[in-house]
């Protein structure tokens, strides 16, 4: 494996949603039918296939509520999917878009501040390992440029 590691949403956290945990908001995660495009599973890092059940919630990637914990949505397969492994190749899911959202978060899970930039993907690798590279950087998030959506987490290696 290489220095980077592209992270998805756990599988125990996965499971709990299917099952009806409550979201980010205290809410029970909404159900609907995928049309083929645009819905993004955040554990299998694949898309949903049209047809196919999925979750729409309110996804808060931190262990605990903080001013710079951001909350946004995020789909997840209804029924169980396979965990993406962890690599460090981009998954295919994301390099239809030409670019990201790349942001460094803190060993306290605050946002630090000069890191995030929209990165042209050809070069998320690259930035990822640059900014990991830093002792103050605990880990990144790649998020949707155009809404900010949360999609995968970047760790060391």
């Amino acid at each position: 494996m290489g220095l980077i590691k592209f992270v998805a949403m756990g599988s125990d956290e996965a499971k709990a949603f299917r099952n009806g945990a409550p979201d980010a908001y205290g809410m029970k995660p909404e159900r609907r039918l995928s049309d083929g495009s645009g819905v993004p599973c955040r554990h299998c890092l694949r898309s949903v296939p049209e047809g196919t059940p999925y979750l729409t919630l309110a996804y808060r990637p931190f262990p605990q509520t903080q001013p710079y914990a951001e909350t946004g949505p995020v789909f997840l397969c209804a029924e169980e999917c396979e965990r993406a492994p962890d690599s460090d190749v981009m998954p295919a899911l994301f390099r239809a878009r030409t670019e990201w959202l790349l942001r460094g978060y803190g060993h306290d899970d605050r946002i630090v501040y000069g890191t995030g930039a929209v990165t042209p993907k050809q070069d998320i690798c690259t930035r990822a390992h640059e900014l990991l590279q830093r002792e103050d950087i605990a880990y990144l998030h790649m998020r949707s440029a155009q809404y900010n959506c949360y999609q995968v987490r970047i760790d060391r290696a």
